[in-house]
This record gives structure tokens, C-alpha cells and sequence, in this order.
């Protein structure tokens, strides 16, 4: 049974962070730098839009659920010979935890400012609002939690690996 509850929670873990790192990835490789190109109120419309879809409740769950059960795979690893399992799964949930840290401390409050800052069309200096919002410093932090969450990825998926082969040894 426990054994049960160790691999689901192994394997959710895997998936969920994957999930994460691939959102993370996908605006370091294709939506930020397409919105580079664009014009001041296109990017400040379009940014806006993006962000107001992305806050809903099957990404929050992928989210915090990413980190939320990366540590109860570890927890549940405690004891029991699985050393190897633990240690990458632990290592999966503290690199995990710094892409939520980032997210909180650097791309929450730019997100949030560039909403708070209105209407495109109804901007005096679409200009200003855009450089307020510190492009390259939300587009450095997202590589780093891309970084953080794929080695998060290939860490909770090696410690499948060494999980199966625990279970095939018996």
C-alpha cells in the first residue's frame, strides 16, 4: 500500500514539475521573445492578456501541486534503504522551490504592476509603462527557473528510475 503511495506520488511529482517546466520553457523560448519585437502597446495588451488566462485554477494546481507533492515524495522516501530515491527527490523539491521563490519575488509583483498599469490604448507612454516593467530582468529570472525546474524534471525522472529498479530487486 505504502509502496503504492510512494510510487503515485513519485510519478505525479514527475509529471506535474515536467508540466511547470515546459510553461517556464515555452516563455523563455517562443512568447517572450515574439513579444520582444512587438510594439510598446501590443506587448503591454498582449502580455496582460497572457498573464490574466495563465492565473486559473488547473495552472495553480500544476504549479504549487508541482512543489507540494515533490515534497511529499520525498517525505515518503524516508526510511526504508531508499537513500538514492530521497536524495533526488529532495534535490527535485529544493530546486523546484527556487522557481516558486523566483515566481513570487520577481515575476508576481512585475506581472502585477504591468496589469495594474490599465488599458494599453488609454496610455499616455506606453513607452514608460514597458520600461517600468523591466523586460530583461523578468526574462533573466524566467531562464533561471527554467534552468531550476528542468533539472527538477531530470531529477524526480532519475529518481523513478532508481525507484523501479528498487521495487524490480525486491
Amino acid at each position: 500500500m505504502l509502496d503504492g503511495l510512494r510510487t503515485a506520488t513519485l510519478l505525479a511529482a514527475t509529471l506535474a514539475t515536467g508540466l511547470m517546466a515546459g510553461v517556464f520553457g515555452i516563455y523563455a523560448l517562443a512568447i517572450m521573445p515574439g513579444l520582444r519585437t512587438a510594439d510598446d502597446r501590443t506587448f503591454i495588451g498582449s502580455f496582460q492578456a497572457i498573464d490574466r488566462a495563465i492565473v486559473n485554477p488547473l495552472f495553480l494546481l500544476t504549479f504549487m501541486g508541482a512543489l507540494v507533492l515533490s515534497v511529499i515524495a520525498a517525505l515518503l522516501q524516508i526510511g526504508g534503504g531508499r537513500g538514492g530515491v530521497l536524495v533526488w527527490t529532495a534535490v527535485a523539491a529544493v530546486l523546484y522551490f527556487a522557481a516558486v521563490a523566483i515566481t513570487v519575488a520577481v515575476h508576481l509583483p512585475l506581472n502585477d504592476a504591468l496589469k495594474a498599469a490599465g488599458v494599453p490604448a488609454e496610455m499616455a507612454d506606453p513607452a514608460a509603462v514597458r520600461a517600468d516593467f523591466h523586460e530583461e530582468r523578468w526574462v533573466t529570472w524566467n531562464l533561471v527557473r527554467t534552468v531550476t525546474s528542468t533539472v527538477a524534471f531530470a531529477c524526480l525522472g532519475w529518481a523513478l528510475v532508481l525507484w523501479g529498479k528498487a521495487q524490480a530487486a525486491g
